[in-house]
């Protein structure tokens, strides 16, 4: 009797992910980089994956700051006052800000 071979489908990376953020759209502003050239094919679902982790956890915040002021909708006001008061947030945003993977540079001395 004949093995049957069971391919498995290939699964597309559209249907991998199921954020709210278009994967076209972060794989196609990705490659604009000096590193693009780096970068595993699996990259923009990482990416997308981590922004729409970001923008849950910020809306939800900004969500609870509205409530609290007796409001059902959230201003941009909102928003900003989570990044000022949530420490982590206000390192990631603040301007010239480096991620904490980012070797250190020589000393010339």
């Amino acid at each position: 009797m004949a093995k049957k071979m069971q391919r498995r489908r290939r699964q597309k990376r559209t249907h991998s992910q199921r954020g709210e953020f278009p994967l076209s759209l972060v794989d196609r502003f990705l490659p604009e980089g000096n590193h693009s050239g780096r970068l595993s094919s699996s990259a923009p679902v990482i990416l997308d994956s981590v922004l729409e982790y970001l923008s849950s956890n910020i809306l939800e915040l900004a969500g609870e700051v509205a409530y609290t002021t007796g409001r059902k909708r959230i201003a941009p006001e909102d928003v900003g006052l989570v990044v000022q008061n949530n420490e982590q947030l206000c390192q990631l945003f603040k301007p010239g800000a480096t991620s904490v993977f980012d070797p250190p540079e020589p000393d010339d001395n």
